[in-house]
């Protein structure tokens, strides 16, 4: 049975077949794989993300399907490497004054947009005082808020910070940054034009993007495949169907359980690779009960985490301890006691908060994380011990993001991390941060983060760092009960590097770049 309709991916057919039948009726594939890129061939991509209300708005992507979309179409000034490291892009260079509070971005010459327009310096103060100042509606603005003003001097630009930063060139790799060309109002985002490696010809939310290699860019040793249809699958079993029938050539979000089966394709090349993202449970401290600090500790101890990992994850991940820095990171604390499933200790906060039981509802669906939906059962069974009362609620995926995710007043997310932790806690555990999901305020943690962020001697930035990760720990209103790895699957057509990057899903979500056809 084919799935796809004159060339192209027919969606509906996806959800007309069972990803077990599609597993039984695979066939090899065969063909010969070479080691070394080369540029051809029409990648079709199946990402567990999108929905009908996102839009081309960098300051509201918040999914992997519209991450993938800015790193194929869009330049941003810096990108993370696949080590780690961040490196030029629209900046070709970078320095710093001995107190990192003024930074100076050389800009590349020779881009031009997808439009023919040339990009100037000009085009690079607009995009990014798009997400500055108090009536700017962007996720970005927290990271971009330090920045006191932003001038040129001939080819370069020049930011001046209300405090030293050692990090910036990282911030500014974001992906609600890209470089877009600049409007009497603001920049142009509604058009799609970028300066990307592809040009993007079609975006439909929710379902669909193509896009087209861009012969003119300046970079040449990227964006190997002549063009990429990514199809929104934001069901499970469509994605695996997907896959295993062929119809795709790589997917995302793997159903954990059935990557031992999918593992025995001779044609399909799985990938696990650690990082910083995380699978949380966030709580509203600014409703009760979770207005509480006992009660945020009370769940917090109501959660088995080595179940899940064990039972969600299996095994392709690692506890968490309600921190969003990963084991891997330059100043995780590695002397943060590690918080265990503990009913009694979770009883005795309940008691603190005046408590004899709790009753509290939970939404997830798959669209948070795969298998959300069963994390959230373990939970309400854990949690059954302390004198929880957890009720599930499954919510629909489509529309998740935008009527469940800050909505509901506790929550299945999944987040992606940040290369550093001052661009993760500025993001989402600031005070009135866009994407605080917490709604959580701590005057001691937003001092001592803006310390941090200026200090340069990195024996006390340590310091500061693991106090940070401290107060989070015990006082945020966020559960983190596991690490996940990112698993995806490519068939054994597509080439990839030897080092795949972890910032992100898929090669730090640069595969339309860094990946190609063997």
């Amino acid at each position: 049975m084919s799935l796809i309709t004159n060339g192209r991916l027919d969606r509906r057919g996806f959800l007309k077949t069972t990803a077990a039948g599609a597993i039984a009726a695979s066939l090899p594939l065969g063909g010969a794989y070479a080691s070394t890129p080369k540029k051809g061939g029409h990648l079709r991509v199946g990402k567990g993300h999108g929905q009908t209300t996102d839009t081309l708005n960098p300051g509201t992507w918040e999914n992997g399907y519209t991450i993938a979309i800015t790193h194929a179409k869009d330049g941003h000034l810096t990108e993370v490497l696949a080590d780690g490291s961040v490196g030029p892009l629209v900046a070709e260079s970078w320095e710093a004054s001995e107190d990192a509070k003024t930074w100076r971005f050389k800009i590349r010459n020779g881009i031009t947009f997808h439009s023919g327009k040339t990009l100037t310096p000009e085009d690079v103060v607009a995009s990014i005082n798009f997400h500055r100042g108090e009536n700017a509606v962007s996720a970005a603005t927290p990271i971009v808020a330090p920045i006191q003003d932003i001038t040129i001097d001939g080819d370069t630009v020049v930011f001046a910070l209300d405090g030293g930063n050692a990090d910036f060139p990282f911030i500014l790799s974001d992906y609600h940054l890209p470089i877009l060309p600049a409007t009497d109002d603001g920049i142009d985002w509604k058009s799609g034009d970028g300066c990307g490696s592809y040009v993007l010809e079609t975006f439909k939310p929710g379902v669909t993007s193509t896009l087209v290699r861009n012969e003119n860019h300046w970079r040449k040793d990227v964006a190997w495949f002549d063009s990429i249809e990514m199809l929104s699958l934001t069901d499970q079993n469509a994605r695996t169907t997907a896959l295993v029938s062929g119809d795709v050539d790589t997917v995302d979000k793997l159903d954990l359980k059935t990557i031992g089966l999918l593992s025995r394709n001779p044609d399909l090349d799985i990938s696990s690779v650690a990082g910083t993202q995380h699978f949380t449970f966030a709580m509203s401290a600014n409703q009760a009960p979770y207005d509480d600090v006992n009660v945020r500790l009370a769940m917090k101890y109501a959660i088995n985490r080595e179940e899940l990992v064990e039972k969600i994850l299996f095994g392709y991940g690692s506890v968490g301890n309600d921190v969003p820095i990963g084991q891997g990171q330059q100043f995780y604390n590695t002397e943060l006691e590690q918080k265990t499933y503990d009913p009694d200790k979770a009883k005795f906060y309940l008691k603190e908060a005046g408590l004899d039981s709790l009753e509290v509802s939970l939404s997830a669906a798959d669209a948070a994380f795969a298998g959300a939906v069963d994390a959230a059962t373990l939970y309400q069974n854990s949690a059954k011990a302390a004198g929880i009362d957890l009720k599930v609620v499954r919510e629909p995926n489509d529309g998740y993001w935008s009527d469940v995710w800050m909505k509901k007043p506790f929550s299945a997310v999944y987040w992606g991390g940040r290369p550093v932790q001052d661009q993760m806690f500025s993001t989402a555990y600031t005070c009135g941060a866009e994407w605080n999901d917490g709604f959580w305020c701590n005057e001691k943690f937003d001092e001592l983060l803006v310390q941090a962020r200026a200090e340069l001697d990195q024996d006390k930035r340590r310091q500061q760092y693991w106090e940070l990760q401290e107060i989070v720990s015990t006082q945020g209103a966020i559960i983190i009960p596991m690490f996940a790895n990112y698993v995806f699957a490519t068939t054994k057509k597509i080439g990839k590097p030897e080092t795949l990057a972890s910032n992100w899903d898929m090669d730090g979500e640069r595969w339309a770049e860094r990946w190609w056809f063997a």
